[in-house]
């Protein structure tokens, strides 16, 4: 085959990846008068704002259903093939459950080379079929701006979905990759971030969660989300009102790309940060000591993020350790659940 001449992808967008996600408020907005649609075999809708839907087709299997497609997040089209799809495979994992199917979505413009078109489905394939599931087909559109993403359809057993409504108060916080990704992006548009930070940020976007599923199932984990567009205080809000419980989040514990710190030293903090924290704003509480950088580190957009999981009290530690043996180097203890408080959120 080949080779694609060079194309920047990134020439292409002004918001790239989970960034370009309508921002949370407006969407709440939107979502707020749609008629309900209640089922008995409906165990997951869009109540809670969860990652994906859950339908039960008997006692012993539940399919899970989701779709995510965004612009660009990087240079190159293979590469950003393989993170869209990691992207929404994610809410599969983030559910508990196993990816089986998958259909392409794509925008692409007519004035580019039909050859990009074929690296960012050859990207999405490849990462579809690492996940074990099965590229049905899909649907294209003609538009000025290139967007790829998939609809995903998983399986889980009814009893074994996770959610992000079920926190309890004990539970342990932890953060299986860490956050910055939206802002080391920046910081590559500017061309002032180190290229061993940027391609850092790209091999964890391809990472699936996979083995996050699988080890949240083994230890008995009810309730998670994965951090993408809203960043990690915004995902851990939705957890947060869908449980009525309080998060309590030691920021000097969440992990960072390395990097990310110093770009937002030097003002690179790109706009998502600020639609994030519009949304949390009043459900946060932040200790005074708290950095303003660290902040909007918190804030920042994710893509293929993490997973934040709520996991049993004392089975944490060797939580932890699998995860890391497990393709999760960062994974970190971040903070806890508690009752409810004042606000949703505390960092501290």
């Amino acid at each position: 085959m080949d080779a694609v001449k060079p194309f920047d992808l990134l020439s292409t967008v002004e918001y790239g990846g989970c960034s370009a996600k309508l921002p949370a408020r407006k969407l709440s907005e939107a979502l707020a008068d749609l008629p309900k649609t209640p089922h008995p075999n409906l165990l997951v809708d869009i109540e809670t704002h969860d990652d994906a839907g859950v339908y039960r087709i008997n006692d012993e299997l539940a399919l899970i259903q989701t779709t995510d497609f965004f612009p660009p997040v990087c240079s190159n089209p293979f590469e950003f093939g393989q993170i869209a799809a990691a992207n929404a495979l994610s809410d599969i994992y983030a559910m508990g459950g196993e990816v089986l199917t998958a259909l392409n979505i794509v925008a692409f413009p007519a004035k580019l080379p039909l050859d990009i078109l074929k690296e960012i489905l050859r990207g999405g394939t490849e990462k579809v079929i690492e996940a074990g599931g099965v590229i049905m087909g899909g649907h294209t559109i003609v538009d000025d701006i290139p967007k790829y993403g998939l609809a995903v359809t998983g399986t889980v057993h009814p009893k074994k979905v996770i959610t992000n409504s079920a926190a309890k108060p004990r539970n342990t916080l932890i953060l299986t990759k860490p956050i910055g990704a939206g802002i080391i992006m920046a910081g590559k548009r500017i061309e002032e971030v180190e290229n061993t930070h940027y391609e850092t940020v790209l091999e964890s976007m391809k990472h699936l969660n996979k083995e996050g599923a699988r080890i949240m199932q083994k230890y008995g984990v009810i309730c998670a989300t994965d951090i993408t567009g809203f960043g990690l205080l915004g995902h851990a809000l939705k957890l947060a009102m869908g449980s009525i419980v309080t998060l309590r989040i030691n920021s000097i514990q969440v992990p960072l790309f390395d990097g990310a710190l110093k770009l937002v030293e030097m003002g690179c903090i790109p706009g998502a940060c600020f639609r994030n924290l519009d949304y949390v704003e009043n459900h946060c509480s932040f200790e005074e000591s708290l950095g303003y950088n660290h902040k909007m580190l918190m804030l920042d957009a994710q893509t293929s993020g993490g997973l934040l999981i709520c996991c049993p009290k004392g089975k944490e530690i060797e939580m932890v350790k699998e995860l890391i043996d497990s393709g999760f180097p960062t994974s970190a203890i971040i903070g806890e659940v508690v009752k409810k408080e004042a606000k949703y959120i505390s960092v501290f």
